[in-house]
Parts: C-alpha cells; sequence; structure tokens
C-alpha cells in the first residue's frame, strides 16, 4: 500500500464524538512509551502526524486520522502509566473502554509491546479485555533495533507462548522498528487486505 494522503481528522473522548464515516477503522495502541507515535509516523512516512513525547501519558484522547481517504488510523491513549493521577487514570481508562464498546468496533487492533521486556501483566489484561469483546487484535513488537535479532525472535516465542498459556488465544504477530522501518510493510499489507 501507497500512502498518498495522511491528515488528523478529530480527537474524541466519547463515543457520540467519533467520526460519523462509514469507513475501516484501525487501532493502535499499548503501554504508555511503547513507541506508538513514532511507528505511526514511521507508516505514514512523517515525522509529525502522530506527536512523539518522551514524556509518557501525552496522549489522553482518542485521534483520528484519515488516510488516504480510505481508512482511519486511531491513536489511543497509552495504559499502565503509573504517574498519572488517580483521576487521570481513571480518565483514560474511561477513553479506552468507551472505544472499544462502541457499537462501531475496529477493523483490527494493534497492541504494540516493546520486545525487550518480559510478559506483562497489565498487558494480558489488556488481551483478555479484548477478547472478551471479540476485538480482532494482531501484535506488533517493537523497538527491534535495541537487540539483537536472534534475541527478539526469542523473545517473541516465549511471549506468544505466554500469551497462549495464560488465555488460551493465539494472535498473529509481526516484529517492528520505526528507526529502520522493518515491519512496515507488513503491516500496510495486512490493512490493505481488509480495506478491499
Amino acid at each position: 500500500m501507497k500512502i498518498k494522503s495522511s491528515v488528523f481528522y478529530k480527537s474524541s473522548s466519547k463515543p457520540q464524538e467519533f467520526p460519523v464515516l462509514n469507513i475501516p477503522r484501525f487501532a493502535f495502541i499499548g503501554r504508555s512509551n511503547v513507541g506508538k507515535s513514532s511507528l505511526i509516523n514511521m507508516l505514514v512516512q512523517r515525522k509529525n502526524l502522530a506527536r512523539t513525547s518522551s514524556k509518557p501519558g501525552k496522549t489522553q484522547l482518542i485521534n483520528h486520522f484519515l488516510i488516504n481517504d480510505k481508512w482511519f488510523l486511531i491513536d489511543l491513549p497509552g495504559y499502565g502509566y503509573s504517574n498519572l493521577s488517580k483521576a487521570g487514570k481513571s480518565k483514560i481508562r474511561s477513553v479506552i473502554n468507551n472505544f472499544f464498546s462502541h457499537d462501531s468496533k475496529p477493523t483490527i487492533t494493534f497492541v504494540l509491546i516493546d520486545i525487550r521486556h518480559e510478559p506483562q501483566k497489565i498487558d494480558l489484561e489488556f488481551f483478555k479485555f479484548l477478547n472478551i469483546l471479540k476485538i480482532q487484535l494482531f501484535i506488533i513488537f517493537t523497538k527491534s533495533d535495541k537487540i539483537k535479532s536472534k534475541s527478539y525472535e526469542k523473545k517473541k516465542e516465549i511471549y506468544l507462548d505466554t500469551i497462549k498459556k495464560t488465555l488460551n488465544v493465539e494472535p498473529i504477530s509481526l516484529i517492528s522498528s520505526s528507526i529502520t522501518k522493518q515491519g512496515r510493510e507488513e503491516i500496510l499489507n495486512l490493512i490493505q487486505s481488509k480495506i478491499n
């Protein structure tokens, strides 16, 4: 897929604020500081479509980007950032729950996981949440440029095995890097297959 246009469409936090255009929606979510904004910018080949920040927890609304006038790329708030206030955490949980509980489900939800880390309880809980709602998920392991290829392949296998044993599901996955652009074509090809 070639990205010919990518524009910010709107931000929202409540279902009544979601875009009404009836086109495919692809959601991106993960723990805070997983590299979500960098990955989104890599996919559309723009530096600042999604705002990156060294400070985790920056995204607190749902940002909708219209791509090629055909589909929405949806940047969801990161979950699990411990330094937010209790009210801040509650707000983000509410925003995420509202999005996934809405009648108009995303076509695919891409859950980003930092390949350097062991399986985290909060991620497994989120996978379970999506599974209960019957949301199709696809795991993108990020930051592969930070470790050697043999290491990230092994870590990927361990992570997927943990998910299978814990939740009895086997999500599709790939490894990516916003620096080397690894995984870009695979992600876009998957999206393309769902909008034809």
